[in-house]
Parts: structure tokens; C-alpha cells; sequence
């Protein structure tokens, strides 16, 4: 399917099913989402790296107006729902403030290997023991999907970016499982080398070695 969609060029990256809060203060983007609410629609967040809205985005729902502050801001609730590819930026549309694109929605496979999604699972559970961080997915661990845990494993904007461009979900898990593989040995050896610090100076029960060779 081929359509037109307004945007909202963010230097952020949002997935699919995702949860994201925003403030909305500039004029174009308040008229922007008073006509997604009183039309029922939809509208894109196209990823801006190094200041320039990138190829490809998540197209949202707006699932609340929060709160409307006196200054005319509103607070809003909004929903990942698919991955677009932008076909053609219209930066004026007419009648408008806000800028609009052509997008398709390419094909996204959902299919994931159970194992490769628990080996992902085990080690951000251990990435977070090591950081003393603590998270709730909030769904059991078979209904995870790469989304789901793709923004708690340290992945730069950049990393984000490239994961969304991966339109298979076991592609996507081997990403985040190859992350995951370089970063972790750096975490525990600075949780080790923290330790180490910590016990200098320190009276410590130490074994000595038998010396009868």
C-alpha cells in the first residue's frame, strides 16, 4: 500500500507497539495532531540523523491528549503501529503547516526462533544485573518481540536506526544478540575492575600457595 501521511521528523527512533509520550508546542505540529484526532488518523515519525529526516520511520496512532496546557502545548500518548519507507517528502502541503511524505509499508516478518529469542533474553537480564538495573517488559517472556527490547540493551540512535531497517524478526534478534555479545564482556570487566578498586586498601583473607614443588 502506497500513501500520503503527515510527519513528524524526530530524532529519536520508535518501534512498532511502542509506547511514546511527547509535548507538543510548535504551532505546526499542534494543528498536526488536532486533525489526527478529529479524523481518526494516523501520522509518521520519520528518524532525523545528523539533521536530516532518514528514509525510513514508524507510523503512529494517537491514543491521548493527555492534558492541553494555557500556552495552547498538549501532552500526548501515542502508539507504534508499522514501519514506512518514504518515497517522496512533500515539504509544503497545502492548507498546512506541517510537512507530509508518499510512503509504503514494506513486508515485516513477525516468524522468531524461540531459542534465539531466549539467548537475547538471558543476556539482557545479565546486562542488567551487572548495571543494577531493573526492567519490567511487561508481558511474558514468550510474547517478547524484538521491539519490545531493542531500546534496553544500550544501542546508540544510530544502532536503533539500523535494527529498524531490519524487516525480519529473527535479523533483528541476531543484531541484538551480536550487541549484546561485544558489550557485555565490556560491562563485567568494569564491574570486576570496580571491585578491584574498591578492595584495595582493604584487609583481605587471602590463601597462600604451597611452595613444595
Amino acid at each position: 500500500m502506497i500513501n500520503f501521511i503527515p510527519i513528524f521528523p524526530l530524532n529519536i527512533v520508535v518501534y512498532p507497539g511502542e509506547k511514546l509520550n511527547l509535548h507538543i508546542f510548535e504551532e505546526r505540529y499542534k494543528q498536526l495532531i488536532h486533525e489526527c484526532r478529529a479524523e481518526n488518523k494516523p501520522f509518521g515519525i520519520p528518524t532525523v540523523l545528523n539533521g536530516k529526516p532518514e528514509e525510513m520511520g514508524t507510523l503512529v496512532d494517537l491514543v491521548e491528549i493527555v492534558q492541553v496546557h494555557d500556552s495552547g502545548s498538549m501532552d500526548i500518548t501515542t502508539r507504534g503501529v508499522s514501519v514506512f519507507r518514504m518515497l517522496e517528502t512533500i515539504q509544503v502541503v497545502p492548507d498546512k503547516l506541517y510537512s507530509g511524505a508518499i510512503v509504503d509499508y514494506p513486508a515485516n516478518a513477525t516468524q522468531q526462533k524461540k531459542i534465539l529469542l531466549q539467548k537475547v533474553l538471558t543476556d539482557i537480564r545479565e546486562l542488567h544485573r551487572l548495571l543494577k538495573v531493573s526492567k519490567d517488559f511487561g508481558k511474558p517472556d514468550t510474547a517478547l518481540r524484538s521491539y519490545d527490547l531493542a531500546h534496553h540493551v544500550g544501542l546508540s540512535l544510530n544502532e536503533e536506526y539500523e535494527l529498524l531497517q531490519l524487516l525480519q524478526e529473527n535479523q533483528r534478534l541476531e543484531y541484538l544478540k551480536r550487541h549484546l555479545g561485544k558489550v557485555l564482556p565490556v560491562v563485567s570487566g568494569m564491574e570486576e575492575l570496580k571491585e578491584r578498586i574498591q578492595l584495595n586498601g582493604h584487609f583481605r583473607e587471602l590463601k597462600g600457595f604451597n611452595l613444595d614443588f
